[in-house]
């Protein structure tokens, strides 16, 4: 679902050293601030059109490059490339991700949004937990790998979570304990929505075929709304 907004490649500090990513801008230029967190599959065209659709609806989306420019559509090699990225280095980047964008002049928020699917559904939490209050809405979508959180005690952001009901790789009783435990452990908002679709239903480029146009079109209503009320 291509949509065209102001983008650019944009370089910025994480831990000493540079790290990469792709930033969408609103026609207006200035907007709330969003990061966007990649599948196992890399910075694929999908994650840019997802920055470019949120720029769409007025927000500033950064999706950093977790892989250092790898990409890939085979799911073997995706999940060698997930288990290779240390935990502790997805939280340097996200981080100096985060600072990029609260110093931007483009940004207007004083807090960000985060959206992440898949493996990057999983580091929204872990980002979410980890710097507090500077992220006032996360949005996981179907979140699995490495990226989540033991303990969500320092969530402070409202959290909206979409999964599959038919998911293989995060069985949804195993999603409803999560959802659970956030809520009990950070007394944050928490809403999950569960959906009669299976992994990564709201990726149209998805290898597998799971791809369900009218689940991800809710879904993503949902989420914009969700981002626009509290990330704004």
């Amino acid at each position: 679902m291509a949509v065209k907004t102001p983008h650019q490649n944009v370089t910025f500090e994480s831990s000493g050293t540079q790290a990469h990513g792709y930033l969408a801008l609103p026609e207006s230029g200035k907007g709330p601030g969003v990061i966007v967190i990649q599948e196992w599959w890399g910075l694929t065209d999908h994650i840019r059109d997802i920055a470019d659709r949120l720029a769409a609806q007025g927000f500033v989306a950064l999706a950093p490059d977790l892989y250092g420019g790898a990409i890939t559509h085979d799911g073997e090699e995706a999940g060698q490339m997930m288990s290779q990225l240390p935990e502790e280095r997805g939280a340097e980047l996200l981080s100096g991700a985060v600072d990029y964008l609260l110093a931007s002049e483009s940004v207007t928020s004083t807090k960000l949004g985060t959206i992440g699917f898949c493996m990057g559904g999983g580091f929204v939490l872990q980002l979410a937990a980890q710097q507090g209050e500077k992220i006032s809405a996360a949005v996981p979508f179907y979140g699995v790998g490495q990226g989540v959180p033991n303990d969500f005690s320092g969530v402070r952001a409202a959290v909206q979570g979409h999964y599959a009901n038919f998911d293989d790789l995060y069985p949804v009783a195993d999603a409803k304990a999560q959802e659970e435990q956030i809520r009990l452990e950070s007394g944050a908002e928490v809403q999950y929505f569960y959906y009669d679709g299976k992994h990564a239903f709201h990726n149209d480029e998805n290898p597998a075929g799971n791809y369900d146009a009218q689940l991800a079109a809710l879904a993503w209503q949902r989420a914009v709304d969700f981002l626009r009320q509290k990330a704004s």
